[in-house]
């Protein structure tokens, strides 16, 4: 495939000739003009099937390669997902704004998060999360980086990925108590593993150091 679609984020599907590309939706939430939009574009450019992905985003399914920049621009706001060596998205629950489990505000925590990390540039693909409670919806437990809700704060949890070779997260922290703390340490933990150098998932880097030499790094 060539570059410029792999920037874009397209992928090329089981017949060879067709593409998807993914819709962003930050936090999985979409107005009601903006699922409007990515409905009627669905039909006009008559993709095969439009699927709601693992990681909250639209995904469009049998594009001529042609029409990928068309649909593109179309979308507007909601553009493309963020493809490659990237923060790929922040997956987020529905948090005790909405749901009454959550325990903290993971939906205004997310969205935060989604808007100054969505697409920044890492050594390796970097998955996020944010969980309202322990019950941890958002999957935070096989994301590189997240923060899981308590009633004593922030618990965040790193080095956690899925794939052929899965890890489960471990606890870099525990009750941070406000949202500007856990913020912080959520960005020293980013601009560590930028200034790093290494181009491999995270948790291999800390599988190699130790967590205990992350947290004197970090905190």
């Amino acid at each position: 495939m060539h570059d410029d679609l792999k920037a874009k984020g397209a992928i090329i599907q089981r017949d060879m000739e067709t593409y998807a590309i993914k819709a962003h939706a930050p936090g999985g939430f979409v107005e009601p003009a903006d699922l409007r939009r990515i409905a009627d574009i669905a039909e006009r450019y008559k993709v095969k099937a439009v699927k709601l992905t693992s990681a909250q985003r639209f995904m469009m399914i049998g594009l001529p390669e042609d029409k990928i920049d068309e649909v593109i621009s179309q979308l507007g706001e909601n553009g493309t997902a963020a493809a490659g060596l990237c923060v790929r998205y922040v997956k987020v629950c529905p948090g005790k704004q909405h749901c009454k489990r959550g325990q903290q505000d993971s939906l205004a925590m997310g969205m935060e998060l989604d808007e100054k990390y969505h697409g920044l540039q890492v050594g390796w693909k970097f998955k996020m999360g944010v969980s309202g409670c322990p019950n941890d919806c958002s999957e935070v437990c096989i994301k590189d980086l997240g923060l899981v809700g308590s009633p004593k704060g922030w618990t965040v949890m790193v080095a956690g990925n899925g794939g052929s070779k899965p890890r489960l997260a471990r606890k870099l922290a525990e009750n941070v108590p406000s949202r500007e703390e856990a913020l912080a340490i959520m960005d020293r933990v980013i601009e560590w593993f930028r200034a790093s150098g290494r181009t491999c998932r995270i948790g291999k880097v800390i599988d190699e150091i130790g967590l205990d030499k992350l947290r004197e790094e970090i905190l």
